[in-house]
């Protein structure tokens, strides 16, 4: 027997003890290995979901490690993801172990078992690498001593992917530091050509070996089905979710829509969990061992399970709400019927996605001038300043500002320290052309995800097409194949049982506690309201990502002012009435508007008639309105000037009890806290704040 022979006995061996005795190794998965194990070279594999991705990178741990190498460093962007790849390697004798911002309180212990050589397999997220503790102290040795370094979910590190993060680009660095002769692999399901090239150019240049598949998936039956409302969307899910075979995952493009969807589908009788990245740690774990166990008929989850989830039998996928890219989409769909002969794919657009896709572009890497603005304070400022100290002199919100700083970290135009960011001093230039050229191809993207719902040729084919898959062909599964369509239709009492859960008003507003860093010094507050001068917790119509109250909310705002209409000066009725206050306002008070002054006063007037409240008056800035900033500290500024007239500060003198404050959205929180604290310094009892919006 060669020596090749002899290591590839060895390797199918490693794969029967990790997937069972029934497991061959593919062609590619050996190409793979080999090059790892005997090459030692750096290869990115391009596969369909359910390949065996993870089998190549633990064959290859096994391998080497007996060959006496250092433990194989998994770089892996999720914990679900890490919690099914510890299963997976324990299962093959592989001693694997995370680090990760749940597990902080071990990570002493697994750097002295790493250090002992009793670890295999380390998992690290992406956002380690951004720690300046474990960037400059940690990662040096365990890439010093690694056996073998894994990109798993690569296409994270091209800004051209779909779910390019900031913190993967580091890998860069790691990667052009790494001592010779320490092999890397990166993975993926969803890259298309560009993907695939820029991530292979920025693993070795001209010289990573790329092993790229067909995307075919013969489990998967696709369909779309259209249906013209969110409530009838929903009522569809209701009605079919049982008709699905074994169980799956119920995606969503807001936390907001997962929430109000597994709330209803509860409410009509079926197994369902919410999941999203706002969802407590040990109840999304919970979650996932529900589903795992069949306990559960579905998650209904945003994209924080996208490639987060490994459960082989997974019968169906539904989206209520398109992603905005058929690469996106056919990630998240990869992965039901790995395990099973069919598994049904479901696409339930809505015509509020778009919208959805614009505020998710509005989160884009900023314009130069913040850009060049956020450099200029660090460079004055001559010291490290924390992003909570930035925010004051930045117009953007934190995570856009964190977003940014991380990418001008990876440019080598700032550096993450302890204690925040400073400085670097490096030149740099702002890639205006590059930038611009992404967000083009976020637009094709999305007409492409639209040209998919209306497509009439085969769904799989035209989503391998997309990912440049030069094997891409009629699949023969799909509704477009077949001509067999799941119906566009819902019952009336369905849809109507839909509309009253959606539709059902209220949604609680908590009160800012604290003033933000970095004010003292020009508004002279600081750390904790006080309680005296605090708002107490107020109501909002709805929110706008709903995709109930959502959709008109959107449509109210976007449109020009004009009186509130009548369906929410009727259901802001049903809010107040179902509101449990400790006790009733007695007087209501607005927040004066420069943009949409009649919709304030209708709503006002229409409270105060109804309440038989009397209108006191209404607090506004005097000065004309300036363009909305998106961060707490300087959007406290701008509403900092607000005033209570003299006749509102009489009639707050005569007058007791707890007030209505009302005002027509709330997004930051800062105008209603500011106005509470007025009216509470003025003598109100309480201030209960009442808006038709929020954003979340």
């Amino acid at each position: 027997m060669s020596d090749d022979e002899g290591l590839r006995a060895e390797a199918e061996r490693c794969l029967r003890d990790l997937a069972g005795d029934h497991a061959r190794l593919r062609d590619d998965q050996w190409t793979a290995i080999a090059a790892l194990v005997v090459d030692r070279r750096r290869a990115l594999v391009v596969q369909r979901t359910g390949w065996g991705k993870s089998a190549v990178y633990f064959v290859a741990t096994r391998l080497l490690r007996a060959r006496g190498a250092g433990p194989t460093v998994i770089v892996s962007p999720l914990l679900a993801l890490m919690r099914n790849q510890i299963a997976a390697a324990d299962r093959a004798g592989i001693h694997a172990r995370t680090i990760n911002s749940a597990n902080t309180d071990d990570w002493d212990r697994i750097f002295t078992e790493v250090e002992a050589g009793e670890v295999d397999v380390l998992l690290v997220s992406p956002e380690r690498l951004n720690n300046p503790d474990f960037r400059d102290l940690v990662l040096p040795k365990l890439a010093a001593g690694a056996g073998l370094v894994v990109v798993d979910e690569a296409h994270c590190i091209s800004d051209w992917g779909h779910d390019f993060r900031p913190d993967y680009r580091r890998l860069r660095t790691l990667l052009a530091d790494l001592p010779s002769g320490i092999p890397v692999l990166a993975t993926t399901a969803t890259a298309n050509a560009r993907v695939t090239q820029d991530v292979a150019e920025q693993l070795a240049g001209d010289d990573a070996l790329v092993l790229r598949g067909a995307l075919e998936r013969e489990s998967l039956h696709l369909a779309v089905t259209e249906l013209p409302t969110a409530e009838q969307r929903i009522a569809w899910l209701g009605e079919h979710l049982a008709d699905l075979p074994g169980s799956g995952i119920i995606y969503t493009l807001t936390v907001a829509a997962a929430n109000e969807i597994s709330g209803y589908l509860r409410d009509r009788g079926h197994e369902v969990a919410a999941y999203s990245g706002q969802t407590d740690p040990a109840e999304r774990l919970q979650a996932e061992q529900d589903l795992q166990e069949n306990r559960l008929k579905a998650l209904v989850a945003t994209s924080a399970l996208g490639m987060g989830f490994d459960k082989p039998d997974l019968g169906f996928i539904v989206h209520v709400g398109a992603p905005q890219s058929p690469v996106a989409y056919y990630q998240q769909i990869g992965r039901a019927g790995r395990g099973v002969d069919r598994a049904e794919v479901i696409l339930l657009p809505g015509r509020e996605d778009r919208d959805i896709w614009a505020y998710f572009a509005s989160l884009a890497f900023p314009p130069e001038p913040i850009v060049r603005a956020t450099l200029e304070v660090l460079d004055a400022a001559g010291r490290a300043l924390s992003t909570s100290a930035l925010e004051p002199r930045v117009d953007l919100n934190r995570a856009r500002l964190e977003m940014m700083l991380k990418v001008l970290d990876v440019d080598g135009a700032v550096r993450r320290v302890k204690g925040g960011w400073e400085s670097t001093g490096r030149s740099w230039s702002y890639d205006r052309d590059r930038y611009e050229r992404v967000t083009a191809a976020r637009r094709r993207e999305q007409q492409a995800m639209l040209d998919y719902i209306t497509a009439t040729s085969c769904r799989e084919e035209f989503l391998r097409a997309q990912l440049d898959d030069p094997a891409a062909a009629p699949c023969g599964r799909c509704d477009n194949c077949t001509g067999r369509h799941w119906p566009a239709t819902v019952t009336e009492h369905g849809a109507a049982e839909a509309r009253a859960r959606l539709h059902r008003p209220g949604v609680e507003l908590a009160p800012r506690r604290m003033w933000p860093t970095g004010v003292k010094d020009d508004l002279g507050v600081s750390g904790r309201i006080t309680a005296t001068e605090q708002a107490d917790p107020g109501r909002a119509l709805g929110r706008l990502t709903d995709i109930g109250w959502g959709n008109g909310l959107r449509e109210l705002f976007a449109a020009p002012d004009t009186e509130a209409p009548k369906a929410m000066l009727d259901a802001v009725v049903e809010v107040l009435a179902a509101w449990d206050w400790p006790a009733r306002p007695t007087a209501v008070v607005s927040i004066g508007s420069r943009t949409r002054p009649r919709l304030v006063a209708s709503l006002t007037e229409h409270i105060s008639r109804l309440g038989r409240l009397p209108h006191l008056g209404e607090l506004a800035i005097p000065a004309p309105p300036e363009p909305r900033r998106h961060n707490s500290a300087q959007r406290l500024r701008q509403v900092w000037p607000l005033t209570i007239p003299p006749h509102l500060a009489d009639a707050l003198k005569s007058h007791s009890g707890p007030i209505l404050l009302i005002d027509d959205r709330t997004e930051s929180g800062w105008t209603l806290t500011v106005a509470a604290r007025l009216l509470r310094q003025a003598g109100a009892q309480a201030v209960l704040p009442l808006v038709l919006a929020t954003p979340n």
